[in-house]
Parts: C-alpha cells; structure tokens; sequence
C-alpha cells in the first residue's frame, strides 16, 4: 500500500505541477493514469505535453486508442488499463480506497483558490484516511512545496 499525496495548489498551475511530478513517477519505472473530469482539458493537457520544450520526453496517449494498456502514461476518465502503479487526479476526479489501495502512489492536485475543490479534497482525505490509506498534504503557499501533515496508513 502506497501513499495518497494531496497537493493544494496555490501558486503554481495544475500543469506547473504535473510537470514536476509526471516524470519523477515515470523515472521511478511506474506506469501512472492522470484522471481529469473534463475531457476537452485533457485533450489540451495531451497536446501540451508533447510540445513542452522544458519537459523531458515524456511518452503518453489519450484513453480509448488501441495502446491504452501499453501508455506509460494514460490520460483519460475511466478506469486503469495500463497497469498504472499511480493515478494523479485532476479537476475534481476520485478514487476509492479498493482502487487506491493497491497503488505505489496517488497525487490528488487541487485548486485551493477554489472552494468547492478545497471541501471536496478535505472530504477525500477524510474518507481515504479512515479507510486506512496514508496520507500525506503538501502546500506550496510559502513558495515552495512542503509537507504540512501526515497520516500513516493502517497496518
């Protein structure tokens, strides 16, 4: 059992942020699913990951191509097909515990300008955390990113 990691963005974008955390994943051998709510932002999200000059060569395919299951990186909406040993979750996407559970990591990145998405990601942790999962909640409201809490899983 992995580690649920809660990034509340305050300064930097979501796609700032994934571009910091997307190649780290893949650099440690993992496949990973970024799940969206919005199919058109993904789609964008698609496309700016293959023309990001500042990204290292970060191989990925939308879901619902006939190479879902060979992504190392798969954006998408539904459910894991590549084997992803971590799921980042952007604009409002969830997991439960049974699918979090088995995972190597989970990002959940998150507006905290926004207050829906602010009470939707303490209603995660809530529920993710009492479902035994570890969690960790990062802030970069200092200007840098740091650890603010930690909750270990259950044994």
């Amino acid at each position: 059992m992995g580690v649920v990691m809660f990034y509340h963005l305050t300064r930097s974008s979501v796609e700032e942020t994934l571009v910091m955390l997307l190649p780290r994943a893949v650099a440690q051998g993992w496949r990973v699913m970024l799940r969206g709510g919005d199919r058109a932002a993904l789609e964008a999200l698609d496309t700016r990951l293959w023309t990001l000059e500042s990204l290292p060569f970060l191989p990925h395919g939308m879901e619902g191509g006939p190479h879902d299951a060979d992504q190392p990186v798969l954006i998408g909406q539904g459910a894991i097909t590549n084997g992803a040993q971590g799921l980042f979750l952007i604009d409002g996407a969830a997991t439960g515990p049974a699918e979090a559970r088995p995972l190597e990591r989970v990002w959940l990145l998150f507006d905290g300008n926004d207050g829906g998405q602010l009470s939707a990601a303490r209603q995660k942790w809530k529920a993710l955390t009492e479902a035994g999962l570890a969690a960790q909640y990062w802030s970069e409201e200092s200007g840098r990113w740091e650890k603010k809490a930690e909750k270990p899983g259950a044994a």
